[in-house]
């Protein structure tokens, strides 16, 4: 992971959110007092729904368990 101080993050702003926005790799950034992690709103997005998904009770084991599902067993009651 890129670290760059505050000052050089901030001088570095807007090709920072390009750049973070394009490749989904956080940097830190280190302050004087303390330090922070930029990452794009797409990522933090997808961090938070996880976090949602996870926090209900039997989730977890739900999902791994429809990831060892073959599609073939999966129900065809959907319809796209």
């Amino acid at each position: 992971m890129t670290t760059l101080t505050e000052t050089t993050a901030s001088k570095k702003l807007k090709k920072l959110l390009t750049d973070i926005s394009a490749t989904h790799k956080p940097v830190r950034i280190k302050g004087k007092r303390r330090n922070a992690i930029l990452i794009s709103e797409e990522d933090w997005k997808a961090i938070e729904e996880t976090l949602y998904l996870v926090s209900i009770p039997g989730m977890r084991k739900s999902i791994i368990n429809g990831l060892k599902t073959p599609v073939e067993k999966c129900s065809d009651k959907l319809k796209w």
